[in-house]
C-alpha cells in the first residue's frame, strides 16, 4: 500500500475534505464509477492509501450512519452506499497490493494476523480498513469478513500460521459472542486485540472480557501489532470471569425474549392512543425496535453497565422522532418492560436508567459532506 502522505498539512487538509464532499456526492447518486474514481484518483494526487482509507471512506461511512439514523436516507440507500464504499476499498487494495509499507518489526518477517467480525456482526467495514491498513504496513493479513462463527474461526486458525487475532464488534449485542470468540481463540493459546464501538469508547467491555488487547481504531491497532503480540495484563484471569451472571437474569432475559416482545405491543396498543391508526407495517417495525430494546437490555445485562442500555435508549428516540413516532411510546414501553421484570432487581434497575435518560435525548445528527 502506499505510504505518499501529499504536501503539507494544512494542503493535505484542504484535499481530504474535498475529496470526502466528492465521495459523499457520488455516493448520493448511487454512482460506483464516480465514487471509485474519486478516491483512485485522489491517491493519484498524492493521498496516502492509509489517509484515504481512514480520513476519507471511513468518516463518510460514519455520515452514511448518521444520515440513516436522522431518517434522510432509506435502509436500501445506506446498504448500496455501503456497498459502493467497499468495492472502492478493493480497487484502491487492488492498486496498492504490491505498495512498499514499513515492515512491522518481527525480526524480518511480517507477522500474520486474521482479522475478523465476530459472530452475528455484519457491519464489516471497519473491519476490512483495519485489514488493509495492516497489510499496507507490512503484516500478512488474513481478513475473514462478516459474521465468522467462531468454531469456523477456530478451525481456520488451527489451519494457518496466524500469530494473533483482531476482532472487530460495532453493535453491543455482539458482546456475548464475543466474549465466546475472545475465550476460544485464547484456549488454543493465541493472543486476541479487540476493536470496534462494541467494546466501549475506553475499551471497557475490552478489559471486562479479558481480551488481550484493544485499540481505539486502525492506526492504533496497528502500532499495538508492531510492538509485538498484546500481552495479557496481570488482571485478565479474574476479568473475564462476570460473576454478575451468577443472578441468570441475561439468561432468562434473552430467552424470553419473543415473549417480551409480544406482552409490550400488546401493552401498547392500550398505553399509547396514537397506536389505534398504525398499519401493518408500523407494527411490524414496532416489534423490530422492542426485540432491539430487548437485546439491548440483554447486553447490558451480561456486562452488567446499565450505560451501555442508557446509550441505546436515547439514540433509539432520536431515530423515533426522525420517523414521526409519538414521543410517549418509547417510555411506555420501558414501563411496560419493567412490569414484566417484577422479579429482576438488575433488569428493572437498568430499565429506571433508561428511562430517566429519556428527558436528555439529542437532536438527530444532520448528515452532509464532512469537512
Amino acid at each position: 500500500m502506499s505510504t505518499r502522505t501529499g504536501t503539507p498539512d494544512a494542503t493535505r487538509t484542504t484535499g481530504l475534505a474535498a475529496t470526502r464532499r466528492q465521495l459523499w456526492e457520488a455516493l448520493e447518486a448511487r454512482d460506483e464509477p464516480a465514487a471509485t474514481a474519486v478516491v483512485l484518483g485522489a491517491h493519484d494526487a498524492g493521498i496516502g492509501a492509509e489517509d484515504l482509507l481512514l480520513d476519507v471512506i471511513g468518516p463518510v461511512q460514519a455520515g452514511i450512519g448518521a444520515a440513516w439514523a436522522a431518517g434522510r436516507v432509506g435502509v436500501a440507500q445506506e446498504h448500496a452506499a455501503t456497498a459502493i464504499q467497499e468495492r472502492a476499498v478493493a480497487a484502491l487494495a487492488h492498486r496498492t497490493a504490491h505498495g512498499s509499507g514499513p515492515r512491522p518489526e518481527t525480526g524480518g518477517a511480517p507477522r500474520r494476523v486474521t482479522v475478523a467480525c465476530v459472530d452475528g456482526e455484519w457491519h464489516a467495514l471497519p473491519a476490512r480498513l483495519l485489514a488493509e491498513v495492516l497489510r499496507g504496513r507490512g503484516f500478512l493479513v488474513d481478513y475473514l469478513g462478516a459474521h465468522v462463527p467462531t468454531p469456523h474461526l477456530i478451525a481456520h486458525l488451527h489451519q494457518t500460521g496466524t500469530d494473533v487475532v483482531a476482532l472487530s464488534a460495532s453493535l453491543p449485542v455482539r458482546l456475548p459472542t464475543a466474549h465466546a470468540a475472545v475465550t476460544a481463540v485464547q484456549a488454543i493459546g493465541l493472543p486476541v486485540l479487540v476493536g470496534g464501538a462494541a467494546f466501549g469508547p475506553d475499551g471497557r467491555h475490552a478489559r471486562l472480557l479479558g481480551a488481550d488487547g484493544w485499540a481505539p481504531d486502525a492506526r492504533a491497532a496497528a502500532r499495538l501489532l508492531a510492538a509485538g503480540p498484546p500481552r495479557p495484563d496481570a488482571d485478565r484471569a479474574a476479568a473475564g470471569g462476570l460473576p454478575h451472571l451468577a443472578d441468570q437474569e441475561y439468561t432468562l432475559v434473552t430467552r424470553a425474549r419473543t415473549q417480551l416482545v409480544r406482552q409490550v405491543l400488546q401493552g401498547l396498543g392500550e398505553a399509547v392512543p396514537a397506536t389505534a391508526s398504525y398499519t401493518e407495517r408500523q407494527w411490524e417495525r414496532t416489534a423490530e425496535d422492542l426485540a432491539h430494546i430487548v437485546d439491548f437490555l440483554g447486553a447490558s445485562l451480561y456486562t452488567d453497565d446499565a450505560g451501555l442500555f442508557t446509550g441505546f435508549v436515547t439514540w433509539t428516540a432520536g431515530i423515533l422522532r426522525a420517523r414521526g413516532v409519538p414521543g410517549d411510546a418509547l417510555a411506555a414501553a420501558l414501563d411496560l418492560l419493567a412490569d414484566a421484570q417484577h422479579d429482576f432487581p438488575r433488569a428493572r434497575a437498568h430499565l429506571a436508567a433508561g428511562r430517566r435518560a429519556l428527558v436528555r435525548v439529542p437532536a438527530p445528527p444532520a448528515p452532509g459532506p464532512l469537512s
